[in-house]
């Protein structure tokens, strides 16, 4: 069925939908596959590598934060245009706000020292690195048998 976009579909969703490929991103996210980070996640030796898609988004419009073990990564963008005519009415005006967050636990042995974000080309990327496993000492404890 098809319904206006002011139900959060698109118009033509359901349109051609027995010829076209099929829409990866919507079987793995539904509907609201256009308001999600994008993320992929590799595993390297001795880290993380985690590359974020955020189109369209300026350096200073990104925020991340780390607390209790939490990775918050936040991307707001506000627009506004007002155009006016020759006699001062609005020809047309916009307004647009949105804003979208992801977040991963990290875990506690990460700091802000470990993290070095990088954004270019409408991908932000840095690494978590890996908790290092805590060296075990071995030593033989002998009981000693009274007796």
């Amino acid at each position: 069925m098809m319904m206006p976009s002011i139900f959060r579909e698109n118009l033509f969703d359901s349109f051609m939908e027995d010829f076209a490929f099929p829409d990866i991103s919507k079987t793995l996210y539904g509907k609201n596959a256009a308001n999600l980070m994008k993320t992929d996640v590799q595993e390297t030796e001795g880290d993380y590598v985690v590359d974020i898609d955020l189109p369209g988004f300026q350096k200073d419009e990104i925020k991340m934060q780390l607390e209790n073990g939490c990775l918050t990564v936040n991307a707001a963008k506000s627009l506004d245009r007002d155009e006016k005519g020759e006699n001062g009415n609005y020809v047309r005006r916009e307004r647009y706000a949105g804003s979208m967050s992801r977040s991963f636990y990290v875990g506690n042995h990460v700091k802000e020292t470990d993290i070095h974000p990088r954004y270019e080309n409408g991908i932000l990327t840095f690494h978590i690195p890996k908790e290092q496993p805590a060296a075990v000492e071995e030593k033989s404890r002998y009981i000693s048998i009274e007796g």
